[in-house]
Formats: C-alpha cells, structure tokens, sequence
C-alpha cells in the first residue's frame, strides 16, 4: 500500500446485498461509476465477497462489497450465503437490493421476501445502517413504483434513475471520524515529539514500514508534533542526545522488555497494539482478557488470530514467537490453533481464550464484533501486545497513560 493511499480499515464499508439476479452488480457499477462486478443474466454469477477500495463522492474513500444472493441453493450456496452474512461483521452501510420488477413481489405487507425481510432483521440486530434500494423499476410504470421512504429509494441501474439520490441517502447513513478518536494525538501538544522503536519487520514489504507504524506517524504529524524513529538498537543513544525529553515512547511489542529497560521510568511507554486496541475500542477487554493467561493449564486451547494475511516468515511473532513465550512464562503446554484475515469463527467455546493482532487491517465495527463474540460466549479476549507486557512484567507502565485501564487492574 502505498502513503498516499487511505488504509482498508479507515474507509466506509459499504456492503451491497440480495437475492441472486436482484441487480446488485449491475447497481453496484452504476453507483461506482465502473465496471467493478461481472453483469450476467445466469443467477449465482458473484460466488464469493468482492472488494474493492476507491473513492466514492460525496463519501470520499470507501470500500464497495459485492456479496452472494443470498438465497443461493445447495452445499457450496450455502457456504457462499455464510461468507455474505460474515460481511456484515464489518460492514458500516448496508444496501439490500431487491428486483422491484420481479412476480409475486406483493408477497408481505413490506412487499420483500423472506429472505430480504431475515436481513433487515439482522441488519437491525447488528446496528447496521442500511437502505432498500428498489431495482430495475425502469420495467415498471411510474404509478407502480415503489414510494420513496425513509429507509427504501426506487432506483435502476440500467438508466441511471435515482442513482445520485442512492449516493447521497448513503452518504447521510455514513458516520465519519470527525469525532472518533485518535491513535496518539490526542495524548500529544504541539510541538512535543514521540519515539517510535520500529524493528525492521521480515514480514513488511521490503522499503517499507508496516501499516501501525506508518499511521501512527501521520497521526503524529497532525497533531503538529514530531515524530522521530529508531530501531531499538538505537535507542539509549538517541534518548542521550536529546536536548528535551520525548512526551511519549512507542514500541514494537517484540522489543517490549528491552525498550522499557533503555526508557527512563519517568518517561510514558506504551506500544503500537495497545494503541490500537485502543483506537478500536478493545482495550479494556483486551487488559481483562490477558489475566487467564495466568492460570492456563496444559491442553488449554488457545486461538491466536490475524487480522491480515501475509506470507509467514521462519520467527514469525503469531504462530512461533507467542506461543513460545506463553509456554515458558506458563510452565505449560497449551494447544495452539490459528486463524488469519476474515476466518474469524463463530463459535469459540472450545477456547480457553483468544489472542489477536492490533487489527490495523480491520475496521472498528469488526474488531467490536469478534470482541463480542468472545465476550458473548465468555471467552476472555486479548491483544499480541498486551500478552508480552503481561509475561514480561510492564503491563501497568504500559497503560499508565490510560487511568480507567489501570482501575480495571486494581479490581481484578
């Protein structure tokens, strides 16, 4: 990815969703603007999610999915309707599309089928903002489409009719980051400056930083601070030869134990996970999560989860290093299982907890919903980060710069 672009996980996900041969490629490439999703009269032509980054006016940068019908038949339709609903887990606006033209449409006062009707029922459930979007009512009479209300628009894609309409009532469903809250500039004036201890990642792109690193950096830089970068050898020099004290040190958590013994203890310390977890809003279950560690016992399942999905490399931290480490701080033998990028399970209950990535891959609403998958099936949920500050002994200077993390703590 390049600097200039905005990460998969900041954009609006907008998920388009229907029975199959509702329109929903067709009405996809009209609001785009592009040939994104192949057209075909042959029902079942999307087999499986479609993404694509871009921008969308009056949105800006968004990310477009094209699922399955959802009324897809069979054993292979049925995993496909399972990876559309598993959309929804990290979808910010939904667009259910429905053939206004098609027989037998007066079925139900609300004129939506049975399996429409089932996803604004779970649209509703999961606080997904979602539209109707009546296609192809260019087959219809004026007089015979559907009124427009305050959660359904009458739209074709075939001329175009209502489109900018359906992109502004999107619009409006949309909540953008004006409010949200920052990744480390709100804990930074002007003019302070932060360290940040970057090990050269294997797993990086070679040439360039990893996605944490980069937007931590930028969000630095908007808060008219400066941001200076190290790799951890380097670190006791440079906090040497600075004339003024950092406000804040950030590390990678694979360098945890030897950052914080180069950090003066006067100095806050924390780590890109825990920031994050904090951006995502998973960090006071992720401080509560990591406490079981201490009781693990061997045969305990673990999950360790990835929110990307990158070539594996011979210490890579998730699947070699974790596991390691929670093995020797234990004493025990727990069983390891993994899983990367949207292969997030549905039932955890043979876990005795779940340990995940920062997520910077991952938008807040999927992040929130495997928080609460966990929680929901009383599975203690925790970070990478948080792991190796709880083993190696700083998790309370980790979070020092949090309070209402710290009181979480002293409670348990």
């Amino acid at each position: 990815m390049g600097l200039h672009e905005t990460p998969q996980a900041n954009r609006v996900h907008i998920g388009f969703f229907g029975r199959r041969n509702a329109g929903k490629s067709s009405l996809l490439n009209a609001v785009t603007g592009q040939d994104l999703a192949v057209v075909s009269e042959v029902k079942g032509t999307t087999t499986d999610p479609v993404y694509k980054a871009m921008e969308l006016l009056p949105l800006g940068p968004v990310l477009i999915i094209d699922t399955p019908g959802i009324d897809d038949e069979g054993g292979l339709g049925e995993l496909r309707v399972r990876k559309a609903r598993q959309v929804l887990n990290k979808t910010d606006v939904a667009v259910l599309v429905v053939d206004a033209a098609e027989e037998g449409r007066s079925a139900g006062n609300d004129g939506l089928f049975p399996p429409e009707r089932e996803l604004t029922d779970i649209f509703r459930a999961k606080n997904v903002p979602f539209i109707i979007a009546w296609n192809k009512t260019d087959a219809l009479s004026a007089e015979n489409r559907p009124p427009a209300a305050s959660v359904s628009i009458a739209v074709s894609a075939k001329t175009g009719f209502n489109i900018k309409e359906l992109k502004e009532r999107i619009a409006t469903l949309t909540v953008t980051g004006d409010t949200k809250l920052r990744i480390v500039g709100d804990l930074l004036h002007p003019s302070d400056f932060a360290i940040l201890v970057t090990p050269i990642d294997k797993a990086a792109p070679k040439g360039r930083l990893i996605l944490p690193q980069q937007q931590t950096i930028r969000d630095i830089l908007e808060a008219d601070a400066a941001a200076v970068v190290v790799k951890e050898h380097e670190l006791r020099d440079t906090l040497q030869n600075l004339v003024k004290k950092p406000a804040l040190v950030i590390t990678d958590s694979q360098v945890f134990a030897k950052v914080s013994a180069d950090v003066p203890a006067d100095v806050p310390l924390t780590s890109f996970s825990i920031l994050f977890a904090r951006y995502k809003g998973t960090l006071e279950t992720s401080v509560r999560g990591v406490l079981p560690l201490d009781t693990l016992k061997t045969g305990d399942r673990v999950l360790v989860c990835e929110g990307c999905t990158h070539h594996r490399q011979c210490d890579d931290i998730g699947t070699v290093k974790l596991p390691r480490w929670i093995k020797n701080y234990t004493g025990t033998e727990p069983e390891f299982s993994f899983c990367s990028g949207g292969d997030f399970p549905d039932d955890l209950s043979a876990y005795r907890m779940v340990i995940h990535c920062g997520g910077c891959m991952l938008n807040e609403r999927e992040m929130n919903y495997r928080q609460r998958c966990a929680g929901d099936q009383h599975i203690p949920f925790t970070n990478y980060g948080i792991v190796i500050a709880h083993i190696q002994g700083i998790l309370r200077r980790s979070i020092a710069l949090f309070p209402s993390i710290v009181s979480v703590l002293e409670k348990e």
